[in-house]
């Protein structure tokens, strides 16, 4: 475990102190855990990114095809 220091405004320290006494955890507790689910989000989108990038394209139409226009698309 590491030691850093964190500089908040006065007003987020202060809900900081009681959500975390509310919730029977320290703020240290508190932006541990936000901390560690913030990273954890990050690489999984880096992951998900990465392997959608990572596949074959797909080809839409033929090509000798077009496309269809926005008008005979939307028609109704």
């Amino acid at each position: 475990m590491e030691n850093v220091t964190v500089s908040l405004p006065e007003e987020v320290a202060g809900w900081s102190r009681v959500w975390a006494a509310e919730h029977d955890t320290s703020v240290s507790k508190m932006l541990g855990r936000f901390l560690k689910e913030k990273m954890d989000s990050e690489k999984q989108y880096a992951q998900a990114m990465n392997s959608f990038l990572q596949r074959e394209p797909v080809m839409l139409k033929e090509k000798d095809e077009s496309y269809s226009s926005r008008d005979s698309l939307h028609e109704r």
